[in-house]
């Protein structure tokens, strides 16, 4: 069971592992060792995610996030099997925590009058420089 939160818990027959031969240089230990490890979490159908979380993990998830609703999260950081599935683990319980956090709903505001004229200020300042740039007439 890998915790996430006091109220969210992932069992482990929702979560699947297939370990596979990492990528990369290694020497003869990498062709006889399979390290890297492919955690696959079925979200879409865990009954241990509410809704507005599964959406949110969606969003979050990206690429990682499948056409059947599971996510798969690939690592092959380390030369141990162990410790590559503890870190793909730990990325997916960061990942579900992330999305458990509700974002702050932005309040638009107006702006100042001060900021106004800076920018109407800085808008005449720099077309003042443009049109200086002109052909210069031969006045002699």
């Amino acid at each position: 069971m890998l915790h996430v939160t006091d109220k969210i818990a992932i069992q482990d027959w929702e979560m699947t592992e297939v370990f596979t031969r990492s990528s990369g240089p290694g020497g003869q230990n990498v062709n006889k060792v399979s390290t890297a490890v492919e955690l696959r979490f079925e979200a879409a159908r865990s009954p241990s995610l509410p809704p507005p979380v599964k959406a949110r993990l969606k969003r979050l998830a990206g690429r990682r996030w499948t056409t059947d609703g599971a996510i798969v999260i690939r690592v092959e950081d380390t030369r141990s099997q162990a410790r590559n599935r503890e870190i793909a683990r730990e990325r997916l319980a960061a990942l579900v925590e992330q999305a458990t956090h509700v974002p702050k709903r932005r309040i638009p505001t107006r702006p100042t009058k001060g900021s106004q004229r800076r920018r109407m200020d800085g808008k005449t300042a720099r077309g003042q420089v443009k049109a200086l740039r002109g052909k210069v007439g031969e006045d002699d």
